[in-house]
């Protein structure tokens, strides 16, 4: 049965309308993405079907793009639609830390870390850059590949610091291992560069390791 002949209570974009985003299912937002499904499957069966295949909502978003258009109802154009919606999704993320301080928002810091790095199938080191009011000035991933004291240079994250006037930082990297504590080498690494930072006058307020799942406060542990 078409979906246009569901009770309305049963339709995935009524039921958003009347009751939010968070009552759907991944099945029923993956069919409001889709918009429509393929011959003997609606959308929404079309969708369980996806998720399936993939395993997880997590593993369709973060697929890249040959073994995404290899699935049927899919192709380059719904990836491309997919990676506007999630781009969208991490500079809405941005522009609240802009307005709001970092340290007084927490878990907006955690939201925005995890939408940067959790997708990364390759280690990512990065930094937030604050002003004196923590408000972010700006993101960058500095270092790709293994992180440890050989591959981040504190004279890099120097040099950035520098660049953007910042007053003070918070550092994270993702472990696509999904385990998201910290080793050793994390430890040593954090402490060099809380150094190097400190000589000027650039405080690093955490360290976030990005997992599976909330990212890891060394802060929180004691650690800075």
């Amino acid at each position: 049965m078409s979906i246009r002949n569901w009770p309305a209570a049963e339709r995935p974009r009524e039921k958003l309308l009347e009751q939010g985003a968070a009552a759907l299912s991944d099945a029923e937002l993956l069919a409001i993405f889709l918009r429509t499904g393929v011959a003997g499957r609606s959308a929404v069966d079309l969708a369980r079907h996806l998720l399936n295949d993939f395993g997880s909502l997590r593993a369709l978003l973060e697929a890249e793009l040959h073994d995404f258009s290899q699935h049927l109802g899919l192709g380059p154009a719904k990836f491309a639609q997919l990676q506007a919606v999630l781009e969208m999704a991490r500079r809405h993320l941005a522009e609240g830390l802009r307005r709001d301080s970092a340290m007084e928002s927490p878990q907006a810091v955690r939201d925005f870390l995890k939408a940067q790095l959790r997708h990364s199938h390759h280690e990512q080191f990065a930094c937030l850059f604050l002003d004196a009011k923590h408000r972010v000035l700006a993101f960058e991933v500095l270092f790709h590949g293994t992180i440890d004291g050989a591959s981040v240079y504190p004279r890099q994250v120097v040099k950035r610091a520098l660049a953007h006037n910042a007053a003070a930082l918070i550092l994270s990297h993702n472990h696509p291992s999904g385990i998201a504590e910290p080793s050793e080498a994390d430890r040593q690494l954090t402490h060099r560069l809380k150094e190097a930072l400190a000589l000027i006058d650039v405080r690093v307020l955490d360290h976030f390791i990005v997992g599976d799942g909330e990212p890891l406060s060394m802060a929180e542990r004691g650690w800075i």
